[in-house]
């Protein structure tokens, strides 16, 4: 008996893991990992930051803030001290908030593969809602705790060794088509129109894709000098080295665990969009801690074993934002009062996503 159950897992575990690589890595992951090594080395981080002091007004220091969560791609590892280091250059509590909670949510290896596991409505209810309720969240907790502002402004950002404006001509403008021109490589790999209409009998895809990839190549020789480009494929790099092995290993152990789970578990409890099923799911999502993107393949597996999507949308939401280890830290930069609350409103925005969402997914 016991032989059978190792069985059945494991090759629950291999089939998920040959399914995910074939449907998922080449066309999706790569060109993301590509972008975010972008966004890292060549985007001019100081430069965005210097936009959230608590002098910036707010219609200007939310969007900042937001934006940098997906531009500066960062996952939930990375989060933190960044969002120390912002605090500590001046950044003021609620952009500085909405930071936080949206740059695991929303990153771009975050939505193009929630995109391409879930599907396009999933992703864009993610980024939309999370964005949203960052931006709410943060006003909230700034409105609640007033800072005091600084009498002088912060320091001017340190230019730092692969600064974009050193770049051959255009400097930040070509660091911005450049990453376009990324992002149109991975929608051609992702969508399946590409897929599904021909030139000549060809795939639409197999035609696209390969004048993409020269472009990218003579965008990045024309533009960057050697140590730019040097450092966007070692960013790169630092990406796939540190995320593809937690992520291969969540997959195979979610696709164990749907093999060995009976079928109707997760429906029995959080198969309908209730408030308790999603404030279950919110919870699990809050205290739990996965390695980046591998909720991912975990809602996907959960949502195999019947767990409907507005529960499914309030655990992605709140998995990538929060967990007890970043809570413990969190809560030495902000106090215990505020992670408190921020913990609390993250618990009833993600709850009442859940339930916007699961109402008309159905």
């Amino acid at each position: 008996m016991y032989e059978d159950l190792i069985i059945t897992g494991l090759m629950g575990g291999v089939t998920s893991f040959i399914d995910y690589i074939s449907a998922h890595v080449l066309t999706c992951l790569i060109p993301a990992f590509f972008i975010a090594g972008a966004m890292t080395a060549l985007l001019n981080k100081e430069s965005i930051t210097q936009y959230l002091g608590t002098k910036v007004p707010l219609y200007k220091a939310y969007p900042v803030a937001v934006v940098s969560g997906l531009l500066l791609a960062v996952c939930s590892c990375t989060i933190l001290p960044l969002f120390a280091g912002i605090k500590k250059k001046g950044a003021g509590l609620g952009p500085a908030i909405a930071f936080l909670y949206t740059a695991p949510a929303t990153n771009i290896l975050a939505i193009s593969l929630t995109w391409s596991v879930i599907g396009a409505d999933f992703a864009l209810a993610r980024i939309i809602l999370s964005i949203i309720f960052a931006i709410i969240i943060g006003i909230i907790i700034s409105t609640i705790f007033k800072e005091k502002t600084p009498e002088s402004s912060p320091p001017a950002p340190i230019a730092c060794a692969c600064d974009p404006g050193t770049a051959k001509e255009g400097g930040q403008k070509h660091v911005i088509l450049f990453i376009g021109t990324l992002v149109a490589l991975l929608f051609v790999g992702t969508w399946a129109i590409f897929m599904e209409n021909r030139l000549a009998g060809i795939p639409l895809r197999f035609v696209t894709l390969p004048f993409l990839i020269i472009l990218v190549i003579l965008e990045a020789w024309k533009w960057f000098n050697p140590d730019q480009r040097k450092s966007w494929l070692e960013e790169t790099w630092s990406f796939m080295k540190t995320i593809f092995p937690l992520l291969f290993a969540g997959i195979f152990v979610a696709g164990i665990l749907g093999a060995l789970l009976p079928k109707d578990l997760l429906s029995a409890y959080l198969g309908s969009n209730t408030v308790s099923a999603n404030l279950i799911a919110v919870l699990f999502g809050t205290f739990m801690y996965f390695p980046t993107l591998v909720e991912v393949p975990m809602a996907k597996m959960f949502l195999d074993l019947g767990m409907a999507k507005g529960p499914l949308l309030a655990y992605m939401l709140a998995d990538p934002v929060i967990s007890l280890p970043s809570i413990l830290v969190v809560r030495k930069y902000m106090g215990t009062k505020q992670t408190i609350v921020y913990v609390i409103l993250i618990v009833f925005f993600c709850t009442l996503a859940g339930l916007i969402y699961g109402s008309f997914a159905g």
